[in-house]
């Protein structure tokens, strides 16, 4: 027997949908959240416009090639931010691993790799759907905070290990960090994160995001 949905619940439901169809309809477009203006209520895509088509061409190609080369050897799900990619998923060997690291770092634009690879045996249709119901806790728990954008946040769950990309800000790093520790099934957080100064981000709420330079992220576990 399925129980309604809180009120709250439902908010956060219909507020996370929007997010979403307003990303499509307009990617660099500021989206303000709450009925305010400012650095920490206005949701936009903190990627240029070439980066955003640059990541979905890598997790596309990157995908592809993985497929053809290891088949059922390795189980990679490939998320693309800025360039920046994460692998995650399950590899038959440690051999295995290091290739599929080696096939991504072929494919066009990739500047950096976080190899989040795990040797193991594929996850059970239970353990999956468990992470596909972790991220949408923690993405849901970024909805409903009043101080942080959801939609600044790329949010990727395996084997109960959360993975969290963006550019962001040290205190939305930290808030989102805590928000993701204390979701309930999250054994482990990683943050792959960008860093920007607090008027970084005012310049991309008023100018529009601006390219990075090359930098080489490191997986941060907490």
């Amino acid at each position: 027997m399925s129980l309604p949905l809180a009120p709250s619940r439902r908010r956060a439901s219909l507020l996370l949908a929007g997010v979403a169809f307003s990303g499509l309809m307009s990617a660099c477009a500021p989206l303000v959240v709450g009925g305010a203006v400012g650095s920490a209520l206005v949701a936009v895509d903190r990627r240029t416009s070439g980066a955003q088509l640059d990541d979905q061409g890598i997790e596309l190609r990157a995908s592809n090639r993985i497929k053809e080369q290891f088949g059922e050897r390795a189980n990679v799900s490939v998320t693309s931010y800025n360039r920046q990619v994460l692998l995650t998923g399950e590899a038959a060997s440690e051999a295995v691993k290091a290739e599929v690291e080696k096939t991504v770092a072929g494919v066009d634009n990739v500047r950096s790799i976080v190899n989040e690879l795990g040797v193991v045996n594929s996850p059970s249709f239970s353990q999956r759907s468990s992470d596909t119901l972790i991220t949408g806790k923690v993405k849901a728990g970024m909805v409903d905070a009043k101080d942080l954008s959801a939609v600044a946040f790329k949010v990727v769950t395996t084997r109960g290990t959360v993975y969290l990309m963006g550019r962001v800000t040290q205190r939305e790093a930290t808030r989102a960090t805590d928000i993701a520790r204390n979701t309930s099934g999250v054994m482990r957080v990683v943050r792959v994160f960008e860093i920007l100064t607090e008027e970084e981000l005012a310049r991309i709420g008023t100018q529009g995001p601006t390219e990075t330079p090359a930098s080489r992220p490191a997986a941060q576990p907490n």
